[in-house]
């Protein structure tokens, strides 16, 4: 009976024990599984608001870099961008119209001369006769003397402007840049001009423009001193074509490319010819090295181990 007491007295305690145990295991178990989630849900906040600062911060940098370099222009497809496209020669005739009655007022083209648009865009008569018509200061002459003369074929295209501050006077400090080189000076340079001469637009809503100045998205700062140029019908071609804004800015933007790269069209036939030539030379190789070595390659070796 003693026995038995004893052993119904340590039951009953263990029981009691888990008991109060297991409501405790319970609680620290909730406890837990709340602190986990609202940790989980504060890292998922955490997370968000990262992502949130790293995309404002992104497109902050971004408008920052269009304000400072300009708007990205487009890609178009120039007709001699090819591996073996050639210039459109029509395009450079009315180019050179388009910069001679519209840009050659301010801008100079100080490395083209009238004997380099023989066989490009005029013939050598038109061309002569295009020299003629400007003067050209030459000297000193027997006397000692400056005289003017009719220009030749070897003078280069004249200047609008003696000198840099003579063009910065007139156009109220802006200097303009002369255009002998400026698809190559210019980064994406042929689609940077068209893009340029093309986007002219009223400034958006809180974007002031000071007085003088034009807007432009695509010119670094957005605010340029040449106002816009091209305008529908400004320029009446001698082929009929539509002088359209869009036609004039593909023109123009063709002879400049040719005057930046006049070389291009032998440079390409020169490189076609080369391929054509290293092609030959290569088959020419791979026969002889098959004629040499199929010999050698296609001979049996009997080793007489015996002898």
């Amino acid at each position: 009976m003693v026995g038995g007491g004893v052993f119904q007295q340590i039951l009953r305690r263990k029981l009691n024990s888990q008991s109060l145990a297991t409501p405790i295991r319970s609680w620290f178990s909730s406890k837990n599984a709340y602190v986990d989630a609202g940790s989980s849900g504060v890292r998922a906040f955490a997370l968000l608001g990262a992502g949130v600062t790293g995309l404002l911060s992104f497109s902050t940098i971004a408008s920052a870099d269009e304000a400072e370099h300009g708007l990205a222009c487009p890609d178009y497809p120039w007709p001699h961008d090819g591996i073996l496209s050639s210039y459109d020669h029509a395009s450079i005739r009315r180019g050179h119209q388009v910069y001679q009655q519209v840009c050659a007022s301010c801008h100079s083209m100080s490395l083209i001369s009238y004997r380099d648009l023989v066989g490009v865009a005029y013939t050598e008569e038109e061309a002569k006769a295009m020299a003629a018509e400007i003067e050209v200061v030459d000297g000193p002459n027997d006397e000692g003397e400056m005289f003017t003369r009719p220009g030749k074929l070897s003078d280069r295209l004249p200047q609008p402007y003696a000198n840099e501050s003579a063009a910065r006077f007139a156009n109220g400090g802006a200097y303009p840049p002369d255009l002998s080189l400026i698809t190559k000076a210019r980064h994406n340079g042929q689609n940077y001009v068209f893009a340029l001469l093309t986007g002219y637009r009223d400034p958006p809503a809180g974007i002031s423009i000071r007085e003088g100045l034009h807007y432009n998205p695509y010119f670094p700062g957005g605010a340029i001193a040449m106002p816009k140029m091209l305008n529908d019908e400004a320029v009446e071609y001698e082929d009929g074509v539509p002088a359209t804004e869009a036609q004039m800015g593909k023109d123009v933007v063709s002879f400049l490319s040719w005057a930046a790269e006049p070389e291009m069209e032998e440079r390409k036939l020169m490189g076609f010819k080369w391929i054509f030539l290293l092609s030959l030379a290569l088959l020419q190789a791979a026969y002889y090295r098959r004629l040499k070595w199929s010999v050698l390659k296609s001979r049996k070796l009997v080793l007489d181990v015996v002898n």
